[in-house]
């Protein structure tokens, strides 16, 4: 414990982040990072608490309290108090082997967990990692693996989260690694469903060109169960690895649905990422969403994205409907520390809409009821209705009811549908003969992320379902471990 009192000594300070009218102007990350000798002093604010919930990662309520890869959070802090650098990077890679992306992206399940956040506030741990991982990226301390061959090979299908921290294991393992990636350019979810300005590009591409050095193999536009058949892949390669994410996007079924003008959000971004990067950010492409109402359905955080995304486009306005009531500011009795807070969250898009529009733009409890076209099949209203909490008496679960006459229509030139993922997209599971669940992810044996075919292992969303980036590299490094066990007989990752 480097700092016994300096959760007393210190507030809480975390980089500056620039100013909304600033940041809407281009699509780089706009948050800063503290000096080091200011950052020394967030990690002198980690308290001698004796249970540390940020590193346990465990499951209360329904919800996961704390780090899902189990970093050792204290001890990295201690570190970074005491300016021990390059200790606290060997201390932190035990346990994460891609911090660079949870550290801009991750909602911070630890710093929920935080016992200095009871009374207080937490002590800044997603800041504390990034200022790791950026100085060992700085001064040469994450190198290439080169490890000792075991000519055995493996297949990973997917590059997102879970994709990269399997494949970067199980190399460091000395097994032979190929990711395969549909889309033109590695990364996945991390690539094209995080816009630029929540995660550089260049951050993935730096990560990538690494994994090449230490041997890792890309190919991209090669989409596996399409362009190549799972069971071909099953007689080159000893273990396969499906971390395909759940990419089947949820969609609004109700009338005009078809109208020109609808997008689902992934798609969206997609886009807007994809030309920027072809145009080397040359190129914006403010056709899309310029001069145009924008109406985006969903309240999470790709609907946020959306927000923001439409805004540095020039959209014209922004509606964001959520159907659940508006979340209290502050913890209610019955969501106790140390639960994840169900509190009200206001991310960079909204407080960009609130700039640029002079008020939030989410409308709670509401939904879309009907999209209105023009007489060229555009889209050019919405109707959207009321919803009000309703208890079913089957389920005893809450369910949203539509209320009677409650029906509004607004004009709207785009619609971004951010509604959420149903599950895996079950072509792949084909192609390898592997079964799905009820919930459209892939079956594995109990408590395992083995299928019942002994060759084939999955990891993150489309083992889990729609979960976090954190989850993700911690089910890949799980499954990792699985599948090194399964072609040693032992691991020692």
């Amino acid at each position: 414990m480097g700092k016994p009192t300096g959760f007393l000594e210190y507030q809480r300070k975390v980089g500056q982040v620039e100013t909304p009218g600033r940041r809407i102007q281009n699509f780089r990350e706009f948050h800063g990072r503290l000096s080091p000798e200011e950052q020394q002093k967030q990690g002198g604010r980690c308290m001698d608490c004796g249970v540390p919930f940020c590193q346990a990662g465990m499951s209360i309520a329904g919800m996961i309290s704390g780090c899902p890869l189990h970093n050792l959070v204290p001890e990295v802090n201690d570190l970074v108090y005491r300016g021990l650098w390059e200790q606290a990077w060997i201390r932190l890679s035990k346990t994460h082997c891609l911090p660079e992306f949870t550290s801009r992206v991750c909602p911070a399940l630890c710093e929920a967990a935080c016992t200095c956040g009871l009374h207080g506030d937490p002590v800044s741990t997603k800041e504390n990692e990034r200022a790791v991982i950026e100085y060992a990226f700085a001064n040469g301390l994450v190198k290439p693996d080169a490890p000792v061959r075991t000519h055995k090979k493996v297949a990973v299908i997917g590059s997102g989260p879970a994709g990269l921290a399997a494949a970067l294991l199980l190399n460091r393992r000395g097994h032979s690694v190929t990711v395969y990636e549909r889309s033109d350019r590695p990364g996945g979810l991390l690539r094209y469903g995080i816009p630029n300005m929540k995660l550089e590009k260049s951050v993935i591409d730096r990560r990538i060109r690494l994994m090449e050095e230490s041997g890792i193999r890309f190919c991209c536009n090669t989409d596996v169960g399409r362009d190549t058949d799972g069971g071909a892949l099953l007689k080159e390669y000893d273990r396969v690895v499906l971390a395909c994410g759940a990419s089947h996007p949820r969609d609004i079924e109700v009338p005009g649905r078809d109208a020109a003008g609808i997008w689902f959000a992934v798609d969206f971004l997609k886009t807007v990422t994809k030309t920027l990067l072809d145009s080397d950010f040359a190129e914006v492409p403010k056709e899309l969403a310029e001069g145009k109402k924008v109406l985006v359905i969903g309240g999470g955080d790709t609907g946020n994205d959306c927000v923001g995304t439409a805004i540095r486009l020039g959209a014209e306005s922004v509606l964001q409907l959520e159907m659940m009531p508006k979340p209290p500011e502050c913890r209610s009795d019955s969501n106790p520390w140390p639960e994840w807070p169900k509190v009200l969250k206001t991310d960079y898009g909204q407080e960009e809409a609130a700039f640029q529009f002079g008020q939030d733009p989410r409308k709670y409890q509401t939904t879309v009821k009907e999209f209105l076209k023009d007489q060229d099949g555009k889209v050019r209203a919405a109707r959207l209705v009321s919803l009000v909490p309703q208890p079913d008496e089957k389920t005893g679960r809450t369910r949203m009811v539509a209320v009677e006459g409650s029906e509004t229509e607004i004009p709207v030139d785009l619609v971004l549908i951010a509604a959420g993922f149903l599950g895996s997209e079950g072509y792949v599971a084909d192609s390898f003969g592997v079964q799905l669940d009820g919930r459209s992810n892939v079956k594995t044996q109990a408590g395992s992320w083995q299928t019942e075919d002994p060759r084939i292992f999955v990891a993150g969303d489309m083992h889990l379902g729609q979960s976090l980036v954190v989850r993700a590299i911690a089910e890949g490094t799980q499954a990792a471990r699985e599948v090194d066990r399964s072609l040693m007989g032992y691991t020692n990752l």
